[in-house]
Parts: C-alpha cells; sequence; structure tokens
C-alpha cells in the first residue's frame, strides 16, 4: 500500500471544515451542550459505517463511542478525547463558537483542548474509509464526557468494556510525544496565628506573614521517592487560593488587628511510583519547619477529595515501547525530523484520561495531539500545520498497528 499517496488524500479544507463545526457546538462541560455534541459525533461516525453508540455516563452525559471493525488478526487502536470545555473567559477578540479560520490558526474555546485532537483522529479514519482501505485490527473513536471532572467519561467507558491493544490520547501536546505525566491532588492549608492589636503585633503570630513565607517554599518543592530526575521534573506544588483575616470566618472589618488565620487551597503534582501520601508527608515536614520560624502558629494540611469525583492518575510509557516508536515514526515521516518525547512539559504536569487507561488496564499508550501553546487563553487558537498534520500522523499510526488487510 503506497502511503505517501494516501496522505495526499487528506482533505485539508475538508478537516478545517470539520473541526470548525466542531467548535461551533457550545459543549461546555456538564451542560447540554456537550450531549449534542457526543450525538453529532456519533451521527458522522455511523455515516462512515462505524458502529456507533451514545454511551451512559452520569444524568444526562453521554459519550460517543465508535468502532472500526477490522477483517481480524490485527492489533487495536483507541482514540480518546474529551468533547467537554472550559468557559469562555473575558479578552477574546474572535467568535468563540465560530470556528473561525486565517491564514495561521483555527480558533474557538475547546479548539486547542481539545477539539482539534478529537478532530483529527475522526479526519484520519474517514481518509482511510474514503479510500477504500480495509484494516486487519479494529480502530476505536471514543469521545469522551467528564474529563474536567476527573475523567468520569472515560472510567464509565473503560468500566462498560471499552479497550485496545494501544492507544492514543490527544490531548494537546503541540504533536511532542509525551511518555509520561503526573498524578494530581488539591490540598488545603490551614494557617492559626495569634492576634494582637497592631499597636503590640511583636506579641502576635501573624498569620499572614507565616502564609507569604510559606508560599515560595512550597511553589519551590519536588517530593521524595522520585525514581529519576526525568520523573522529579514533573513534581510541582502549585498555590492557587489564599485567605486571610480574623478567625475561621475570615472576619475583614477589622483590619487594625493581625490576622490569625489564613486558608490556602492548592493542587500538587507527582510522577509514577510517588504517591499522594509521600507528597502530603513532604509537605507535612515544612509545615514543620514554618512553626518552628513562626512559634505558636499551628499549621494543618488535608488533601481535598471531591466525593464521586474521581483524581487523574500519573501515565507512563516506556520509550521503546510499540506505540511511542510508532508515534515517533509517524512524526518522523510527516514532519521530517525527530519528535520531542519524554515527560515534557508543560503537559507533563497535565491530568489526561491517559492516566485511567494505564492504571485500571494497564493499556500501552501515548498522548500526542496537536494544540497546547495557546490553550487555555483568550483567543485560543490552534496552528493549522500542527493540525494537518497530526491528521498524517494518526493515519499513519492507524495503517501500522492495525495493518492493511
Amino acid at each position: 500500500m503506497d502511503r505517501d499517496k494516501l496522505l495526499t488524500r487528506i482533505d485539508d479544507k475538508a478537516c478545517l471544515d470539520f473541526l470548525a463545526q466542531m467548535v461551533r457546538h457550545k459543549s461546555y462541560s456538564q451542560t447540554e451542550g456537550e450531549r449534542k455534541l457526543a450525538a453529532f459525533m456519533a451521527e458522522k461516525m455511523k455515516a462512515l459505517g462505524l458502529e456507533a453508540e451514545l454511551q451512559p455516563v452520569e444524568g444526562e452525559r453521554v459519550n460517543a463511542i465508535g468502532r472500526l471493525r477490522g477483517t481480524g488478526g490485527g492489533k487495536s487502536l483507541l482514540f480518546n478525547g474529551h468533547l467537554d470545555t472550559n468557559p469562555v473567559t473575558e479578552g477574546w477578540t474572535v467568535d468563540p463558537w465560530g470556528g473561525v479560520v486565517d491564514d495561521k490558526f483555527i480558533y474557538g474555546i475547546g479548539v486547542s483542548n481539545m477539539k482539534a485532537g478529537d478532530a483529527a483522529y475522526y479526519c484520519a479514519v474517514k481518509t482511510l474509509v474514503d479510500a477504500g482501505v480495509r484494516l486487519k485490527g479494529d480502530v476505536v473513536l471514543t469521545y469522551v464526557v467528564g474529563e474536567l471532572q476527573g475523567g468520569v467519561g472515560t472510567l464509565a467507558a473503560i468500566r462498560r468494556g471499552v479497550r485496545a491493544d494501544y492507544f492514543i490520547n490527544s490531548e494537546p501536546t503541540d504533536l511532542q510525544a509525551l511518555t509520561m505525566h503526573a498524578a494530581a491532588f488539591t490540598f488545603i492549608i490551614e494557617l492559626t496565628g495569634v492576634t494582637r492589636h497592631l499597636s503590640k503585633r511583636e506579641e502576635a503570630v501573624d498569620a499572614i506573614m507565616a502564609a507569604c513565607d510559606l508560599i515560595p517554599r512550597l511553589s519551590a518543592m519536588t517530593y521524595s521517592g522520585a525514581k529519576s530526575d526525568e520523573h522529579r521534573s514533573i513534581n510541582r506544588v502549585h498555590v492557587g487560593v489564599v485567605h486571610g483575616a480574623l478567625g475561621k470566618e475570615l472576619q475583614e472589618w477589622r483590619p487594625p488587628q493581625v490576622a490569625d488565620y489564613v486558608k490556602i487551597k492548592g493542587s500538587g503534582r507527582y510522577a509514577p511510583g510517588q504517591n499522594e501520601a509521600q507528597a502530603v508527608a513532604d509537605m507535612r515536614r515544612v509545615l514543620d519547619e514554618l512553626e518552628k520560624r513562626f512559634p505558636g502558629l499551628k499549621a494543618t494540611i488535608t488533601p481535598e477529595h471531591v466525593t464521586g469525583r474521581p483524581l487523574m492518575p500519573a501515565f507512563e510509557v516506556a520509550k521503546g515501547a510499540r506505540i511511542v516508536k510508532t508515534i515517533n515514526a509517524a512524526h518522523e515521516k510527516v514532519r521530517g525530523r525527530k519528535q520531542p518525547t519524554g515527560a515534557i512539559t508543560p503537559p507533563g504536569y497535565y491530568g489526561t484520561d491517559a492516566g485511567h487507561f494505564y492504571k485500571e488496564l494497564g493499556m500501552e499508550g501515548i498522548v500526542c495531539g496537536p494544540g497546547g501553546r495557546y490553550n487555555t487563553m483568550p483567543d485560543e487558537r490552534v496552528d493549522i500545520p500542527d493540525y494537518l498534520d497530526m491528521v498524517r500522523m494518526y493515519l499513519l499510526c492507524i495503517l501500522d498497528i492495525c495493518e492493511p488487510a
């Protein structure tokens, strides 16, 4: 089979038009819009001749799952991406749902995270179907919801038997091959000091001053037990919320008094082989040192787990694994250079549904998708060449893993 000829069959305009149609669906997470987009994807997959269904997740939420059946004897490849998006923020200069395309970019809320990846694997399969290519192995397309709630959609798919020999998660990595990403958890730190009037603040234990001392130390932390320097490179602690005032009710009407209470909320990232208990213990040691620097201060740390919401697990695949070699080879053929591969940051700090396939099923996979550099920002966009090259790379990966019949 002439793979070069197949690559030339990819219709650039049709690929961009399809992605623009996806962008025009306002698929905010946990809204009717994500269900409508799932239905749209299921209809499009059925139109290609795929087996397709809307799979229940929770409440009225559904995944769109499609399967291109092979003739038998080949390995199966699963693509995974989420349909739900973050809300639009201030600062946009183009219509977030317009599917606007210019000479460099395609714009829209969620186009980077991660409708471009979603559309790329659909367009790769469509190109093969339109060319009459039959495959030995199955191609499974999963369009899930609830990635933004910890991956509830992908977990629902896994628990309903969706699986394959290999997977590609299409989260935005700027076409780099992400072989490892961190696990995520949320924590709450409470600092309790001793109040006095500002005239006697030398006698106080100022919780705000303690917080100011603590936060840079947290930001500089890595966790113990990392398997390697590469694993340690995706350790990170971030403080996102700080409230300080008088008492746990955070009374603000008396600023002449020294604040005796601060509540800090943040997120931690640790690598495969590390765990939340270790991470919290490491942070506890930092708090012990803080208490010594601020005699009389009491500091506590509590991991925050939302009932009914999973945590995003860590993900890892060997750099010599077949799926990694497959995506590396596809990148080199399409772009003419070696693909950056490893625990690449910033994507290495992501939480993705790849972690669930890795943890629940032990599946061998890779995270590689278009977009990333303009992710989660006003005028979110994806470079057109990156999107179209991703379609080409996915097509080559399907041919390599599933094999032409």
